[in-house]
């Protein structure tokens, strides 16, 4: 899901830092700031100053460079792209589960999926969007519930498209493997339906998505403030907890520009601390953190 900034730092630092193994000022601290807030639209408060620290003088070690001045200049030229990337990845903590606000696919499964199912099986194309997937599970949610009430949705032209910034959890996302503690918020019966317990490891009990899940579900890097690959129209998007980090302006225009990918009768779930400003009167607040794009069928 995304990246969810860690906010577990002590807030309100607002010295240099000079005790540890590479100087770190608070100039330092704030070049970095907006890198990562031009790149992810992400703020980066004071406060995080420890973390930025811990994060990243792994990273000048392995480049050999004595100074967080010269790493901010590295990552700002066209050689230092990929550095820059791992940043980014170093720097965002993506927190997921398994049927995370789980409202949203009981809302999901009772209101929105038996239309959609009915679309699929006259031969129409049903679209979903998993934005900020992180290493998987929001999307898998999404395939499982489906699942439950199509158990044969392969066959038809549904997909579940599962999109990140952070290419690290998307590798994960895509082998799809979780521990035994991960998908205990799976009811059982699904899980042992389309799932696939996985011991390879030893003493380390774990599950790997199923053919079916996997064939419901494409993964794809993708930087909501960059261009979009994804052209819609989608008729569910979840984008939840993504862009609570993102100043207001910012927030507003990336979920307005999801909620134009909409189809009409189309769902937008959001987190449950997150709203959608929007002067779209065709776009419906339904409660529960989710939005209806007005029409028929979705």
């Amino acid at each position: 899901m995304t990246p969810a900034l860690d906010i577990s730092a002590a807030d309100g630092l607002t010295q240099d830092m000079g005790d540890g193994e590479f100087p770190f000022t608070l100039e330092d601290f704030l070049k970095l700031a907006e890198i990562m807030q031009t790149e992810t639209g992400i703020a980066l408060d004071r406060g995080k100053m420890p973390l930025v620290y811990s994060r990243l003088t792994k990273r000048l070690r392995a480049l050999g460079l004595k100074s967080f001045d010269r790493y901010s200049a590295h990552i700002s030229t066209r050689a230092g792209a990929g550095e820059r990337r791992t940043m980014i990845e170093a720097l965002t903590t993506n927190v997921t589960r398994f049927f995370r606000e789980a409202h949203h696919f009981e809302h999901l499964a009772a209101e929105v999926l038996p239309g959609l199912i009915d679309l699929a099986l006259e031969g129409g194309r049903v679209r979903l969007w998993s934005a900020g997937c992180s290493s998987g599970e929001e999307p898998y949610s999404m395939a499982l519930t489906l699942l439950a009430l199509l158990p044969d949705a392969s066959r038809y032209d549904i997909k579940i498209l599962a999109t990140d910034i952070d290419t690290q959890v998307l590798g994960a996302a895509r082998t799809g493997r979780y521990s035994n503690e991960a998908v205990t918020r799976i009811d059982p019966a699904l899980r042992d339906r389309w799932m696939v317990r996985d011991d390879a490891v030893a003493g380390a009990p774990a599950w790997l998505a199923g053919d079916e899940m996997r064939a419901l579900v494409g993964f794809r890097s993708a930087n909501l403030l960059g261009e979009w690959p994804m052209k819609g129209p989608f008729q569910v998007i979840f984008c939840r907890n993504v862009v609570i980090y993102f100043d207001e302006a910012l927030r507003d225009d990336v979920l307005g520009k999801m909620s134009a990918l909409l189809s009409p009768g189309g769902h937008l779930y959001v987190g449950h601390s997150e709203r959608l400003k929007t002067t779209d009167s065709s776009l419906e607040f339904v409660g529960l953190s989710t939005y209806r794009r007005a029409g028929g069928q979705p």
